[in-house]
């Protein structure tokens, strides 16, 4: 079994804005979301702290993208942020997942990615 190719990218958490319904927030019930990294977005809406910049990056990003990341919140991460795959989980290419890479000077991701287990380095 491969590791996930995210561990050692990231570059969508610091190309998008990351905005998710209000009420995904801890705040709200049965919401998750760490209110206190989260900003207004609109009357419905939050975005993730730092994503909604010019040059964004997710609050909760760690880690240098493209060598070794992870997402301080993983648990509790938005439906956004869980409904993202990098391309070719499931056999299905992620257009928006190879711009962000591309964006930050990564190759975009093979189809046999998670065929290959030697590809990624293990994350810390």
């Amino acid at each position: 079994m491969s590791l996930n190719p995210c561990l050692s990218c990231g570059a969508c958490c610091a190309y998008y804005r990351v905005s998710f319904y209000w009420a995904e927030a801890d705040d709200a019930p049965f919401g998750t979301v760490p209110s206190e990294k989260t900003e207004p977005h609109g009357p419905f809406r939050r975005a993730m702290i730092g994503t909604n910049k010019k040059m964004p990056r997710c609050l909760c990003l760690q880690g240098e993208i493209g060598i070794n990341v992870f997402c301080d919140i993983y648990d509790q991460r938005s439906s956004v942020c869980k409904n993202f795959d990098a391309s070719w989980v499931k056999d299905v290419w992620n257009e928006r997942c190879d711009m962000a890479r591309m964006a930050w000077g990564l190759d975009p991701l093979e189809p046999d990615i998670f065929n290959d287990p030697g590809k990624f380095p293990r994350a810390a």
